[in-house]
């Protein structure tokens, strides 16, 4: 969509950062700035994704580019990390991150921002230099926003159940938390929110003076989006939420059901390509968007052993990283507390909404009949085992879905 505005130069944009800041807001970057927004998980980021992506010809009249060609450059950052995508995916590769980075350097000397989760999960000191190099070192301010690791906990362990996961909440939370060395089944969970090294890996390649950490406060629905507008340089109330059903987190009956046929798929030995068009990109999505959750809908609650156990390693982040003279905004005290918790009376085991079952199961239906058939040679299902049966139409849908 063309924008309504004329583009003029970076050296004087159109509005001065402190214009339209308002009070008792950070202090706008330079105009000029890459603001490289890391994430990591769970920490509001497709919110403010959503939400930059919308209002991106808004924010070029301000001198602010928004560069990626969609609203979450995921294939470029998992591309640049080394990392292999989603469960069933197709790979990323170097010309995703490539086609960033050159969308980057197109903005010039314009404030540009650009943000990705997935990011975080650069590994080493290298894959860091060569993400803020690639960028341009002398322009990257690297953004950090955290939340307390008792809000991550279930909302990661869920979106690990939508990538194949088979493990149990409280199984997941003993293995992340009580056996050392805390790297099953999900290695990448304190790569991501060990968030005092995650600063520190940061800091060591970009500088303190050029990370700035955000520390979420869930209580106030839209100060993201009024803190990156500040850092921006943008008027108050440019950024809006923009609803998105296709990212909110399942009920625990919704994700004990996908759990359940995590198992069953691996079980039976299916190709990871089938559960990356059927069950994650066709029963779940197609769940997510037709099923809003009830307010009586169960919901993941986490142990008090693991949330007094999560808020002491919350301490031990935020003293760590106020020491790293990195710009912290927001309270670091929150990541230190302890939630409070209902009664711990017996739980009744969740139980699944036929209705939404059956979204789930005609979701993956629509992908299958989306796919052209072939014909082939068909036995009787009575004389075909049921281990054998899935294999076999497993196999079928996914030499479908390749021809497709």
């Amino acid at each position: 969509m063309e924008s309504d505005c004329t583009h003029h130069d970076s050296a004087a944009p159109e509005a001065e950062a402190g214009d339209t800041a308002p009070k008792g807001a950070p202090a706008p970057l330079p105009p000029g700035t890459r603001l490289l927004h890391i994430g990591p998980h769970k920490t509001g980021t497709t919110s403010i994704q959503g939400a930059l992506f919308a209002a991106k010809d808004a924010m070029a009249c301000h001198g602010v580019d928004f560069p990626a060609h969609s609203r979450h450059p995921m294939e470029a950052a998992l591309a640049v990390c080394a990392r292999p995508g989603m469960m069933g995916d197709t790979k990323p590769t170097e010309g995703h991150w490539k086609r960033l980075v050159d969308a980057v350097h197109a903005t010039g000397r314009r404030t540009s921002v650009v943000s990705s989760e997935f990011f975080a999960d650069a590994p080493d000191d290298e894959s860091i230099a060569r993400i803020v190099d690639g960028l341009g070192r002398d322009q990257v301010h690297v953004l950090v926003t955290l939340r307390p690791l008792a809000k991550i906990m279930p909302s990661q362990w869920q979106q690990y159940v939508q990538n194949g996961l088979r493990m149990g909440y409280e199984d997941w939370l003993e293995h992340m938390l009580r056996k050392a060395p805390y790297e099953k089944p999900n290695p990448s969970f304190w790569r991501r929110h060990r968030h005092d090294r995650l600063v520190e890996r940061w800091v060591r390649v970009a500088g303190a003076e050029n990370v700035t950490v955000v520390v979420v406060d869930d209580r106030d629905r839209d100060g993201l989006m009024r803190t990156f507008e500040s850092l921006l340089g943008l008027p108050d109330g440019l950024l809006q939420p923009v609803p998105d059903t296709a990212n909110r987190s399942l009920t625990l009956a919704e994700t004990e059901m996908l759990r359940k046929l995590n198992m069953e798929f691996r079980g039976n030995g299916l190709p990871d390509e089938v559960y990356s068009k059927m069950v994650r990109n066709g029963a779940v999505m197609h769940m997510k968007n037709t099923c809003s959750p009830a307010p009586d809908d169960a919901r993941i609650t986490t142990p008090r052993w693991a949330l007094e156990a999560a808020a002491g390693i919350g301490a031990e982040m935020a003293e760590r990283i106020a020491v790293m003279g990195v710009r912290v905004l927001g309270d670091p005290a929150s990541l230190s507390a302890v939630p409070s918790v209902g009664s711990a009376g017996e739980a009744e085991p969740p139980r699944i909404d036929p209705e939404v079952a059956a979204h789930a199961l005609y979701g993956a239906l629509a992908v299958a009949a989306a796919t052209p058939t072939h014909p082939v040679s068909v036995r009787s299902v009575h004389q075909t085992s049921s281990k054998e049966l899935v294999r076999v139409l497993g196999h079928r849908v996914i030499k479908r879905l390749k021809r497709a």
